[in-house]
């Protein structure tokens, strides 16, 4: 049985967008292509002022203030050994 696919979520809502949000999803999807994850620019995560705001699916993970350089360190963390 494979595992669930992963989602990145990058909130591009207002104040996530003034912080960086886009500049973060470029930066998530320059990364290597895995099979398993997806990274998709979403609406406001309710977290506004601690942006720009990531959520990984189905794992329910939060991450905040994130800076593109960033992206790789999140992806590694959550891709299973």
């Amino acid at each position: 049985m494979g595992s669930e696919p992963t989602c990145i979520l990058i909130c591009l809502n207002r104040t996530c967008r003034k912080q960086g949000a886009a500049e973060v999803l470029a930066a998530f999807r320059q990364l290597d292509n895995l099979d398993n994850i997806t990274y998709e620019g979403c609406g406001c995560l309710g977290n506004c002022g601690n942006g720009p705001m990531v959520f990984v699916l189905p794992a329910r993970i939060w991450y905040y203030r994130v800076r593109p350089q960033d992206a790789a360190n999140i992806v590694t963390a959550i891709v299973p050994t």
